[in-house]
């Protein structure tokens, strides 16, 4: 900031504790910053001198990230601000200074010394500064991280996920076409597309709680809250040794919604977030109510999936080198007839998806002008006439798998009221259980109408259809996505996922990110491929009179690598 620092005062910080687990690991080592002002070097925050400092550009965002050289169990932060300091917030842990994992987060930073307790695993330390507490930059006389060298065990003793599967109980619940059986034990599986919901009928008051018992007596150091929208503004984590006494161990009148992860101390055998000021005219509802900490009697959860490995190998893969109208490969792809959703005009049948012989995959879009054979009965409407027909296949009886890249080579058609696609849905919506709790991941999409942009998207119940979170982007020189083929690609794995066309980055998607302003993450789990081409619906419009039919999408080759 522009003030002489001979004219302000500095705080000294708090001496670190003596113990093996909260030694100072960040002195001497390397600083970054997402800005300087002057000679107020990032270095500065790190040398030991609480007489020199940080200072950034006078905007928000701005960051200081301390690379620690090797991994380290964070254990602790201290921040001694100068006057320019950070009124909103957070601490970050990364192992690879590019995907960041939130450990603090506030919005009402009072500046001066902070001592902040923290739990996380990470190379690099930052603190992302969001909004400046006054008209200057951010600034840190010194920025002290501890804890111990070694990325110990997250799962230990210490830090088990102790409520997956315990007995819950709520204030009231929601069952009905809104919310079918949305039970607290909901809140406990594990399952970030299920929830818990008060009653509609009795519980959108306040208070209104739900409550975990952990089976046996335990030391509880974290909850984590995914909230719906109906999240509390005010609330407390309490805990009590039999379900009747609570004790507070954490308070809130600043409920944020969404993702937090709350540092706790405490003990006993049940939890209970108690919410005393509703944010929304809505009740209390929860995706996820998850415990850390040692004790209890925790049932052990299903393992998470493992990432695809670095570099991946080639899993699956079709090159559609078969003979000229064969049809697609039975072991790899199934025909999925039927009316599409989303008011599409077309009828799926098996007839229009075939090989030409020169390895592309041929879908096919017709304007059908005649009954019998050549039309398909409708078993929905049970008519025998149908104004287009198309394809569609998938791998869901084949091919589901978790993580990995997904990699196609598509051209694709021109023309109003042509939808031409390649994505993934969630396996268990092959068991019964409705978009779009199941997870939807768009590869690509184009609209005939406009083949100078395509749109990769995800969506969740917490985002969807039109609240789908995507991305529109074209092609170099705007150049027609129907003159050519072009390859699209999705790198998926625990931490998010990348989208990319012909190599270049189009969109990014990070999980973390998307838990703490969208909602949930549900796509940790198996899904399989969809290829289609649609004629009409409500997002491309219907087709006319210059739509050329038939219509083809060339499918030159898809890939999975793990």
């Amino acid at each position: 900031m522009a003030v002489a620092s001979s004219l302000l005062a500095f705080v000294a910080l708090p001496a670190p504790a003596a113990q093996a687990a909260d030694v100072l690991l960040s002195q001497g080592k390397t600083a970054t910053a997402s800005s300087t002002e002057g000679v107020f070097s990032a270095r500065s925050a790190v040398d030991g001198d609480a007489g020199t400092r940080w200072s950034s550009a006078f905007s928000d965002p701005q960051w200081i990230q301390i690379d620690l050289g090797t991994t380290a169990r964070i254990s602790r932060v201290a921040l001694n601000w100068e006057t320019a300091y950070g009124k909103a917030f957070r601490i970050e842990v990364s192992n690879d200074a590019a995907r960041w994992t939130v450990v603090h987060e506030t919005a009402t930073g009072t500046g001066g010394a902070q001592s902040l307790t923290v739990a996380g695993t990470g190379r690099y330390v930052r603190m992302y500064g969001i909004q400046r507490g006054t008209a200057y930059g951010y600034s840190l006389w010194e920025f002290q991280v501890f804890g111990a060298f070694g990325s110990g065990d997250p799962g230990g003793d210490a830090d088990k996920l102790l409520s997956y599967g315990r007995t819950g109980a709520a204030s009231s619940s929601q069952t009905d076409s809104n919310c079918w059986e949305c039970s607290p034990a909901r809140a406990f599986d594990r399952d970030p597309a299920s929830r818990w919901a008060t009653s509609p009928g009795t519980g959108w008051t306040d208070p209104g709680w739900i409550s975990v018992d952990l089976g046996a007596t335990a030391q509880i150091n974290k909850v984590v809250l995914q909230w719906d929208p109906a999240y509390a503004k005010s609330f407390q984590i309490q805990v009590s040794p039999n379900g009747t006494d609570w004790t507070p161990i954490y308070s809130t009148t600043a409920g944020t919604g969404f993702k937090q992860t709350l540092l706790v101390s405490g003990s006993g055998r049940h939890v209970r977030m108690y919410g005393t000021e509703r944010a929304t005219p809505y009740g209390y509802s929860l995706w996820e109510f998850q415990v850390y900490g040692a004790g209890g009697d925790p049932v052990p959860a299903p393992p998470l999936p493992s990432d695809p490995a670095n570099p991946p190998r080639l899993v699956w893969s079709d090159e559609f080198d078969g003979a000229a109208n064969s049809r697609p490969d039975a072991a790899k792809w199934r025909p999925d007839p039927g009316t599409g959703p989303n008011n599409e005009l077309e009828y799926y049948t098996d007839r229009n998806a075939t090989l030409d012989g020169s390895g592309h995959l041929v879908m096919e879009a017709r304007k059908e002008t005649t009954a019998g054979s050549s039309c398909p009965r409708d078993p929905l409407s049970g008519s025998g006439t149908c104004q287009y027909t198309s394809a569609r296949i998938n791998t869901g009886a084949t091919f589901q798998f978790t993580y990995g890249r997904v990699e196609a080579r598509i051209k694709v058609p021109k023309g109003n009221g042509l939808w031409p696609a390649f994505w993934m849905m969630g396996a268990d919506f092959l068991t019964g259980r409705p978009w779009p709790y199941n997870g939807e991941v768009d590869i690509v999409e184009v609209l005939g109408k406009d083949v100078k942009t395509a749109y990769s998207t995800v969506h969740a119940p917490a985002y969807n259809g039109g609240g789908g979170i995507g991305a529109p982007y074209t092609l170099p020189g705007n150049a027609d996505f129907s003159d050519d083929f072009h390859t699209w690609a999705a790198d998926w794995n625990s931490k998010g996922i990348t989208y990319s066309l012909d190599g270049r980055t189009v969109f990014s998607l990070d999980k973390d990110e998307v838990e703490r302003t969208r909602g949930p993450w549900i796509f940790d789990h198996p899904h399989y491929m969809i290829l289609n081409l649609a004629v009409g619906g409500d997002w491309p419009g219907p087709p006319d009179a210059g739509t050329p039919f038939p219509s083809k999408m060339l499918v030159d080759y898809v890939r999975v690598y793990q």
